[in-house]
């Protein structure tokens, strides 16, 4: 067995083959994060596009914004369309722009519950046409995510299906799974729940100051995050 396998890893099918120790190449486009130390640890360096990535975030912290601006950024360059499905607050149009997002290739779907935004979300990825796919699920079971994922294979778009911390502890059929919570001021802690390849056990700690924000935090040295974030209201961010 061994010598057969080592003869199949040595021909021209080595590419295709994946094995579970090792870190999982991409089967379509990635986008890059942002971050080095997130893209070398992601299947391919990137989050991955044709596929369901589950992201799972703090209630009311807004974090998927920090975590996703510069791969959103770049998914927009080439037309398209941001979609927003089922988002729990109305999109802030400034902070929007304060991300690099342009407001005009914004689609915000309303919903009034999980069974809605996923038949949107399955709508929106099967006209095709988006650039990328945003859905918050607060609840949602296993089935309708794999139908949710197959729905995304079928296409170009990354899609990222937002849920609650709690839902940690349930099963689910998309490739990768990023928990993320604040840190340190400024900073994103967060862990590969699941993806193709070896476990990660390791929390990653990322720097994520906001443009607007960095820039307050330069011109006014010494003075306190709290006093910064008061000075700044205005540019609240989404």
């Amino acid at each position: 067995m061994s010598a057969a396998l080592s003869s199949l890893l040595s021909s021209g099918l080595a590419a295709s083959v994946w094995r579970g120790v090792d870190l999982g190449h991409a089967g379509a486009p990635v986008l890059r994060s942002g971050w080095e130390r997130l893209d070398a640890e992601l299947p391919g360096g990137g989050w991955p596009c044709g596929s369901l990535t589950e992201l799972l975030v703090p209630r009311g912290a807004l974090l998927e914004w920090r975590l996703l601006g510069t791969a959103l950024r770049a998914a927009l360059q080439s037309g398209g369309r941001l979609v927003l499905v089922g988002p729990p607050a109305v999109p802030y149009l400034p902070g929007l722009q304060e991300q690099g997002l342009d407001p005009a290739q914004l689609v915000w779907v309303r919903s009034r519950d999980a069974g809605q935004s996923l038949w949107a979300a399955e709508q929106v990825l099967r006209a095709g046409g988006a650039a990328a796919v945003l859905v918050w699920l607060p609840a949602s079971r296993a089935e309708a995510l794999r139908r949710l994922h197959a729905h995304a294979q079928e296409g170009r778009a990354p899609v990222f299906a937002l849920r609650p911390e709690q839902a940690h502890v349930e099963a689910s059929p998309a490739p990768l799974r990023v928990q993320a919570r604040p840190g340190e001021p400024w900073e994103l802690r967060v862990r590969l729940l699941k993806r193709r390849g070896p476990a990660h056990e390791q929390e990653l700690r990322l720097a994520s100051r906001p443009g607007a924000l960095a820039q307050a935090i330069l011109e006014t040295p010494g003075q306190e995050q709290g006093d910064v974030v008061g000075r700044i209201a205005g540019l609240r961010l989404a």
